[in-house]
């Protein structure tokens, strides 16, 4: 009989703290997750306030990942680098995203919006940064293009230790609230004023007027720091679902609720019937404050009587993340 490989699927936004979100949890009927949760164990728990930069689905991507950082210092930028050749295997320098966005001014304070939004194509970003390029080099900054339209993968030291917020945790609150502190941080605010000015008299926001969509009138700097040479690379790489990412962002209840539905239907009961055929299947639920790991660690007549005194409520488990 050919062996299954293991398999493990990471939810993030899996639970949801803010109102709408949190008022639909309970309508939720999910008895694929039930049904799973009932079959696995927990393995592995990690809860923090909310005021950490790196999200509990960041951190748990890391963990699985075998990358170890502080916070707000997991090197997304550094290992896309890698995996794009950007950079060579063992290289340590320090590198960091670049995400054009659209920064909403209020009456009090200005908000981060969801860069994923502004629906910015190639040829737009790469005239940005064709235009942004002589002013980061001037702060020794060295931008590239990358995989994703409207994200660029810079290079400097100056992202070594330099802690930043994860755009999954900034969008919606004001930016000062997550801007990065400190002396490293002045020479990037300023950059970031000049841009400002400069993205604000560019011919592609010209352009995006016309089509009715948002300008591009900022950047945000996430994803910074170097990776170490004694990262270990894993025998199995997370399946990550954004499924719930935009409706949880936006908090849209009804939307965020449907996603889970679909969810429950689709990955969870793939996973599900991946753990019936025999396979080494994990699960990673993700909320704002916590993740939880289940893995499998009993098979058998023993597991299945235990389950039936051993339920695990899925919205209770929703719920503590």
């Amino acid at each position: 009989m050919a062996e299954h490989p293991p398999r493990h699927l990471l939810i993030p936004f899996a639970g949801r703290g803010s109102p709408a979100c949190r008022a639909a949890l309970p309508t939720l009927k999910l008895p694929n997750l039930e049904s799973l949760l009932s079959r696995l164990s927990l393995a592995d728990t990690d809860t923090q306030d909310e005021s950490t930069r790196s999200p509990p689905h960041e951190r748990a991507l890391a963990k699985a990942l075998g990358i170890s950082a502080a916070d707000g210092c997991i090197p997304w930028a550094a290992l896309e680098a890698l995996q794009t050749c950007l950079a060579a295997s063992g290289d340590t320098e320090a590198w960091a995203h670049v995400t054009l966005c659209n920064w909403q001014v209020g009456i009090d304070d200005v908000a981060l919006g969801d860069p994923s939004a502004i629906e910015i194509d190639v040829a737009e970003s790469a005239a940005l940064l064709a235009v942004a390029e002589p002013f980061f080099e001037e702060d020794g900054i060295v931008l590239y293009l990358s995989d994703t339209p409207g994200r660029w993968l810079a290079r400097a030291p100056i992202f070594e230790g330099l802690a930043t917020a994860s755009i999954d945790r900034a969008v919606g609150h004001p930016i000062s609230q997550w801007s990065p502190l400190g002396d490293s941080g002045r020479s990037l605010r300023r950059l970031q004023n000049e841009m400002q000015m400069l993205l604000y008299t560019q011919r592609v926001n010209d352009d995006r007027a016309a089509r009715g969509v948002p300008p591009i009138n900022s950047f945000w700097l996430s994803g910074t720091g170097a990776l170490r040479k004694d990262a270990k690379r894993p025998a199995t790489t997370p399946d990550v679902d954004d499924a719930l990412r935009i409706a949880a962002l936006r908090d849209d209840g009804a939307a965020w609720a449907e996603a889970w539905q679909a969810l429950d239907a689709g990955a969870i009961a793939s996973l599900l019937a991946d753990y019936t055929r025999g396979a080494d299947v994990a699960l990673t639920l993700c909320g704002d404050r916590g993740a939880q790991r289940y893995t499998v660690q009993q098979r058998g007549l023993a597991r299945w009587a235990k389950s039936l005194f051993d339920r695990t409520r899925a919205i209770t488990v929703l719920e503590s993340l």
